[in-house]
């Protein structure tokens, strides 16, 4: 049996037509970038997410990058993120010449560790002018007690939801809860685009503004420029597609939500960690990440040779990366992320899942660990 990570074609086949005329459309008109449709989806996106501001950019990565600059962190400033995860996070920071400081995670839900946000910030000072918490593989990160450090050390809470459009903590949406949130679309994601695109929300009436600003060229009317301004916009196609698949979203989640509910119930007490799930969170499963006694890449390598495509998010830490060695970062620094980029595996988890491919996947499993064991 061969069981990818993610079946797009499955997802796409049963709104095909409805993507085709949206497509059709966005063509017939000419309007390719922020056309009507970027308007639409904004609307919708922000009832979604329960936010009053959603603009949609180019990609996740330049929607931290436009937060942080919108609320006016540039260079020589410091921002907080953790040492566990997708580049992206560290490297938005340090494409607007501010200097990433990592901390590490919890050792449960992988998400940064509070502890460790605030020895940073107790070791830099007022260096620090914001914290990027990252809702990992689809769980929030601990929002209450990372607004409490923010409002103590007067920082600002920029939310990384790239792996977490529509999770939620304590009733609220992932990215709703900051001063700003960042969203992917990129295709891999619960709600993927047809390529590259992003999305900021916030609250706030000003740094949506400055948003809107800094997204097209810091252009307010045509050709007058009122700050300098980067090219940051959405494309209409994505926009349509997007919002198409927006009204899918919760019935695709609920179906990944399902699947981990099987996973953990056929794969309790196997000696594996599986996911966390706190009671006051909605994990969406963007990743089923599961971790165990034995190395991550011998078992994924191993499922990989049973046809279960398991993947490896992240195999080195962000402090450990070459591009981050000038910051001066060493091994032992954040134990938590060393020991998850050696552990960590996932499960395919997508909605189109079968009964009968999780069947197999999960006994699969289970003998790995038998074999390994043995």
């Amino acid at each position: 049996m061969k069981i990818p990570a993610l079946d797009l074609k499955k997802q796409t086949l049963p709104i095909r037509k409805k993507l085709d005329r949206a497509i059709k459309g966005v063509i017939d008109s000419n309007s390719f970038i922020m056309g009507e449709g970027v308007a639409r989806f904004e609307k919708h996106a922000a009832g979604y997410a329960g936010v009053k501001y959603a603009l949609g950019v180019s990609n996740g990565t330049d929607a931290i990058s436009l937060a942080l600059l919108a609320l006016g962190i540039g260079p020589g400033d410091e921002v907080i993120c953790p040492a566990f995860t997708y580049y992206a996070t560290a490297g938005a920071v340090a494409a607007i010449g501010a200097r990433p400081v990592f901390a590490d995670i919890e050792s449960d839900t992988y998400n940064i560790s509070l502890k460790s946000i605030e020895e940073a910030l107790k070791k830099i000072g007022n260096k620090v002018k914001a914290v990027i918490p990252v809702h990992l593989y689809g769980l929030c990160a601990e929002m209450d007690g990372i607004l409490k450090l923010a409002r103590k050390y007067k920082i600002k809470v920029v939310e990384d939801a790239a792996q977490a459009f529509g999770s939620e903590y304590k009733g609220k949406k992932a990215g709703s809860l900051g001063d700003c949130g960042a969203v992917s679309f990129y295709p891999g994601k619960n709600l993927g685009a047809f390529g590259d695109a992003g999305m900021c929300l916030t609250n706030s009436k000003t740094l949506a503004g400055r948003i809107d600003l800094f997204r097209n060229q810091g252009n307010k009317d045509r050709y007058y420029h009122l700050i300098l301004g980067r090219n940051n916009r959405m494309d209409t196609i994505q926009a349509e597609v997007l919002d198409i698949k927006l009204k899918y979203l919760d019935r695709w989640n609920g179906a990944r939500l399902k699947i981990a509910r099987r996973y953990g119930e056929g794969l309790e007490g196997s000696g594996l960690k599986l996911p966390a799930a706190p009671k006051d969170s909605v994990h969406i499963y963007h990743q089923y990440t599961l971790s165990g006694p034995v190395s991550n890449r011998s078992f994924a390598s191993y499922l990989n040779s049973k046809g279960i495509d398991s993947r490896i998010f992240y195999p080195v830490p962000l402090h450990l990366q070459a591009c981050f060695g000038y910051l001066g970062y060493k091994a032992g620094d954040f134990p938590n992320a060393e020991e998850a980029s050696k552990k960590v595996f996932t499960l395919p988890v997508y909605p189109e899942l079968t009964e009968k491919e999780q069947d197999y996947i999960i006994r699969t499993v289970k003998a790995g660990i038998l074999n390994f064991k043995n």
